[in-house]
């Protein structure tokens, strides 16, 4: 339980601080940052799979139609969110992405009760309508929504439903996703130069080793996560995932010197408020798992 915690820990702080590694990448086109992590990641994924002693196997996979369809739609909210992640992260927008994976868990709580029939905790009903109020906020006092991070928060948190429907474990998941994705990325990567688009075509040698090293940037927290999850509980993963946008937060602050006016200051305080309605019912379910299983050990 203890390592499984520390593994989540660890694939959140790795997550955290992505942001550093993007700023390598300034301007990188999305689209082709999106074709170069997808074909990087399919040698590096089929090379790694066979380390997880607990997977779907390959002949079971094929059979299952259904889990491949909803592979097809998850790859499809990924690329999304993929792409907007990287944009922000080359275009000087970490607080936008902070502010995205600050709103995602609440977007869960809202996916989870439309479509799943979940029942909303008074403290989660209290998360959501603060964070609808920060939203609300940004719209009021700047005429826009935040979009980049309404797509970001949103796109994940739709991509943690289409996994619902997946019956594979997730490293066989993430691998059939990404082949769903290389026929794209193969178009991308073949027209990019046609149209005069592409960053890579007269580019050195550093910023194609740059760009190939996105698949284990990208991959190697989720690997971690994948393991932490079969060790802990989601209480303990759920309380943890707060680490990434607090560290993307904290760097867009003091490290790239991003914008935090007092509009942007009111707007997070009353998403954070929110927030903590969210922790605290989780962390009041934790509590009551420990003890009833604390009295049940003592039976």
């Amino acid at each position: 339980m203890k390592s499984g915690a520390a593994l989540a820990v660890f694939s959140f702080v790795l997550w955290g601080i992505t942001p550093l590694y993007y700023r390598l990448l300034p301007g990188a086109y999305p689209l082709e940052m999106l074709a170069q992590r997808v074909l990087w990641s399919v040698p590096l994924l089929l090379l790694v799979r066979p380390l997880f002693s607990h997977r779907t196997r390959w002949k079971e996979a094929w059979r299952d139609k259904r889990s491949i369809l909803f592979c097809l739609l998850a790859t499809a909210i990924m690329a999304v969110s993929w792409c907007t992640f990287t944009y922000a992260l080359t275009h000087g927008q970490v607080l936008a992405a902070s502010l995205g994976y600050f709103i995602n868990p609440l977007c869960s709580v809202l996916l989870g009760t439309l479509f799943l029939r979940e029942r909303m905790s008074l403290p989660q009903k209290l998360a959501v309508g603060f964070a609808a109020a920060g939203v609300a906020y940004q719209l009021i006092q700047y005429g826009q929504l935040p979009a980049l991070a309404l797509i970001m928060g949103s796109a994940f948190a739709l991509y943690g439903l289409a996994r619902k429907f997946i019956r594979f474990d997730i490293i066989t998941a993430l691998t059939i996703e990404t082949l769903w994705l290389v026929p794209l990325a193969l178009l991308i990567t073949l027209l990019l130069p046609i149209y005069g688009e592409s960053q890579l075509a007269n580019a050195d040698l550093q910023t194609y080793v740059y760009y190939a090293l996105t698949a284990p940037v990208t991959l190697l927290p989720l690997m971690f996560f994948a393991a932490a999850v079969r060790r802990t509980t989601l209480i303990t993963v759920g309380l943890a995932q707060y680490i990434e946008p607090t560290l993307q937060f904290l760097l867009a602050i003091f490290l790239f010197n991003e914008a935090f006016d007092s509009v942007k200051g009111v707007s997070f305080g009353l998403i954070w408020i929110g927030l903590l309605f969210c922790v605290s019912g989780m962390f009041s379910q934790w509590v009551r798992q420990w003890k009833s299983k604390r009295l049940a050990a003592l039976r």
